[in-house]
C-alpha cells in the first residue's frame, strides 16, 4: 500500500473564475466568497491581482483578520525593469497577502516571441522576483506558464526556470497547462519527470479545461507525485 501524503488544495475561483464571461465580482462579492471558502478549510485562496484594478486592490485592503491562506496573484518583474521599479510587481509584494503566486514564462518560444527577450533575461527576472519576495518576508509560488509546451520544446530550459525559482527560495513550483491541450498520459509523464528532478513536495499543477480534461489531468498529476492542485469552485473559469 502506498504511503499517504499530504495534498494541498489551491482555489483560484476569485482570479481564474473572474475571467469567465458574464462574471463581474464586486468587492463585497469577493469578500463574501473568501468567507465561504474559508469555511471549507482550503489551504490557499487566490483572491486576485492587487494593483491591477480597483476592485482587487480594495479587496486586499479589506481582508479578514484571519487571512493566512490568502494568496495574491501577480507576474514576475518586467524585462528591462528592476524589482524596485516595477509598479505591477510592487503592488503584489506590498499587499497584505502573506503568500504571492507569480506567473512567469517557462517556454523558450514565449520568451523570445511574446516577451521579445533573451532566454537569460527571463531567468534573471525569475531569480530577481523571488529573491526580492523572499527578502520582504513573503511565501512564494511560481506559476510556470506554458510549462508543458515548454517541456516538450526545450526540456532543459523549462527545468532551468523551475530550478532558478527554487534556488531563489520559492515554496512551490506550479506546472501550468496554459493552453489546456495536454492529455492525461502526457501530464503524468511530465509531472513524474519533474518530481524526480525537483522533489514532488514542492510541485503543484494548474489545469485548463479546453479539452475537458482538467479533472483527469489533475488526478494524473497527483498520481505522478504533485502535492498541490489548483482549481476553481464548481469549474467556474
Amino acid at each position: 500500500m502506498r504511503e499517504k501524503q499530504r495534498l494541498y488544495i489551491f482555489d483560484t475561483t476569485l482570479r481564474d473564475g473572474a475571467q469567465t464571461h458574464g462574471v463581474d465580482f464586486s468587492v463585497t462579492d469577493k469578500l463574501w466568497v473568501i468567507e465561504e471558502l474559508q469555511k471549507l478549510g482550503l489551504d490557499f485562496i487566490e483572491a486576485g491581482f492587487p494593483g491591477a484594478n480597483p476592485t482587487d486592490t480594495e479587496v486586499f485592503n479589506s481582508l479578514p483578520s484571519h487571512h493566512d491562506n490568502i494568496v495574491a496573484f501577480g507576474m514576475t518583474r518586467r524585462i528591462g525593469r528592476s524589482a524596485d521599479n516595477d509598479p505591477g510587481f510592487q503592488g503584489v509584494v506590498q499587499s497584505a497577502a502573506p503568500t504571492i503566486c507569480l506567473v512567469g514564462k517557462s517556454w523558450d518560444y514565449q520568451v523570445t516571441v511574446a516577451l521579445e527577450a533573451d532566454l537569460s533575461e527571463n531567468i534573471e527576472s525569475i531569480k530577481d522576483s523571488f529573491s526580492y519576495a523572499r527578502d520582504v518576508g513573503k511565501r512564494t509560488m511560481f506559476d510556470a506558464e506554458h510549462f508543458f509546451d515548454g517541456f516538450r520544446a526545450n526540456r532543459d530550459y523549462a527545468l532551468r526556470c523551475l530550478d532558478v525559482a527554487l534556488e531563489s527560495g520559492v515554496d512551490w513550483v506550479v506546472l501550468c497547462d496554459t493552453n489546456g491541450g495536454t492529455l492525461p498520459d502526457d501530464v503524468y509523464e511530465t509531472v513524474y519527470e519533474v518530481c524526480k528532478h525537483a522533489g514532488g513536495e514542492k510541485v503543484g499543477f494548474h489545469a485548463h479545461n479546453d479539452t475537458e480534461c482538467a479533472v483527469a489531468n489533475s488526478l494524473a498529476a497527483i498520481a505522478a507525485g504533485a502535492r498541490q492542485i489548483q482549481g476553481t469552485l464548481n469549474g467556474l473559469g
